[in-house]
């Protein structure tokens, strides 16, 4: 898995590449907390790299969600491939994240 961050209009946008499962997600959450202590607290999470997630890598996300939440920031997550849209639709977390097509559109929701 690749993760990389950027700051575009005051928003971190985290990008998720390869798999997302267990061996992969602790590196997002420790990834993600290390932005969160910065003082980070929009985020958008770029999955057009995203390859495959299992239900370790929906509990990272899910974690981080919570995490945004609890520190009052925003969430969004943006190019989501078909597969992974579909792990989303099955599991229930579409209706828990806000999606949307572009890292534009998903950059305006947090922003």
């Amino acid at each position: 898995m690749k993760i990389e961050h950027k700051i575009q209009d005051g928003v971190t946008v985290v990008a998720i590449g390869g798999r997302l499962d267990g061996n992969t997600s602790g590196n997002l959450e420790t990834g993600f907390l290390r932005l969160v202590e910065e003082g980070a607290t929009r985020f958008v999470f770029d999955l057009s790299a995203l390859e495959y997630v299992s239900s370790a890598g929906l509990r990272s996300l899910l974690l981080a969600a919570k995490k945004v939440k609890s520190i009052q920031g925003k969430l969004a997550l943006a190019h989501m491939n078909e597969h992974v849209k579909e792990v989303f639709d099955m599991s229930g977390f579409s209706t828990i994240f806000t999606i949307c097509a572009t890292e534009t559109e998903a950059v305006q929701a947090v922003g």
